[in-house]
C-alpha cells in the first residue's frame, strides 16, 4: 500500500512566511496554442521538500549531490501528536530511542490539524532532540512542518546539529493518514544543480 505524504503544490498552498508564494499560470494554452504549457514559480522550500546541507552552509554539499540511497530504504514513522510543542529526546523513550543509519519521521498534530493555513505554533524538533539524532547518525529526519526549527527561534541546533552532518532533511511531510510503523521511504528531489534544497515526492511503502 502507498501513502502519498507530499502536500499537492498549487497557486495558494501554504509557504513558510518570507519565502517566494507558488505561482502557477498558462504559458501555453489550447486551442490558442498547438499544446498546453504551464509556467511555475517557486522557492527551493516549497511544499514537501528537501534541506541539503547548503542550507546552513554555502560550501557543503547542494541537493544534487546527495546519494540518491539516501533518499529510499527502510524508515520509521514515529506518533508524536502527544507533543504539545516540540519533540524532545525523552519522546524517543518509547519507542527505544534511534538506531544509526535510520530513516526518522516525526507525526505530530501539524498534520492532525491540516495545511489550508499556517501556523506560528507549529510543532517543531528541539534543539537538543536535534543534537541526540545527530550524533546517533540517523540518515534522514522528516516532519509534517514547513520548518523543523520553531519559528523565531535563535536555536539553529534542528538544522545545524543535522546537516552538519549530512543529515538530510524532510520538511512539509503529510503525515495524518499514516499509522506509526516501519515503511520503506521513496523521496526523490528535483535535481537542482548546487542548490540548498528542492521540492519532492515523498511516499511511503507498507
Amino acid at each position: 500500500m502507498f501513502y502519498d505524504i507530499s502536500l499537492p503544490l498549487r497557486n495558494g498552498t501554504i509557504i513558510y512566511p518570507g519565502n517566494p508564494d507558488i505561482l502557477v499560470a498558462p504559458h501555453h494554452q489550447l486551442p490558442k496554442d498547438s499544446s498546453n504549457i504551464s509556467r511555475i514559480d517557486f522557492g527551493s522550500h516549497s511544499g514537501t521538500h528537501v534541506d541539503a546541507p547548503r542550507h546552513v552552509d554555502t560550501g557543503a554539499m547542494p541537493v544534487d549531490q546527495i546519494p540518491l540511497e539516501t533518499f529510499v530504504g527502510p524508515c520509521r514513522v514515529l506518533d508524536m501528536t502527544h507533543c504539545a510543542d516540540a519533540v524532545r529526546i525523552e519522546d524517543f523513550e518509547k519507542y527505544g530511542g534511534v538506531k544509526v543509519g535510520e530513516r526518522i519521521l516525526f507525526k505530530t498534530k501539524n498534520s492532525l490539524r491540516g495545511f489550508e493555513k499556517f501556523y506560528d505554533d507549529y510543532v517543531y524538533l528541539d534543539g537538543g532532540a536535534a543534537d541526540y539524532l545527530a550524533e546517533k547518525g540517523v540518515i534522514l529526519v522528516g516532519i509534517d512542518a514547513l520548518s523543523i526549527k520553531q519559528r523565531g527561534s535563535k536555536d539553529f541546533r534542528p538544522h545545524a546539529s543535522l546537516l552538519g552532518k549530512g543529515i538530510v532533511i524532510f520538511e512539509g511531510l503529510d503525515l495524518a493518514k499514516v499509522p506509526a510503523g516501519n515503511y520503506t521511504f521513496i523521496g526523490l528531489p528535483l535535481k537542482f544543480v548546487g542548490l540548498d534544497g528542492a521540492p519532492a515526492r515523498a511516499v511511503l511503502l507498507s
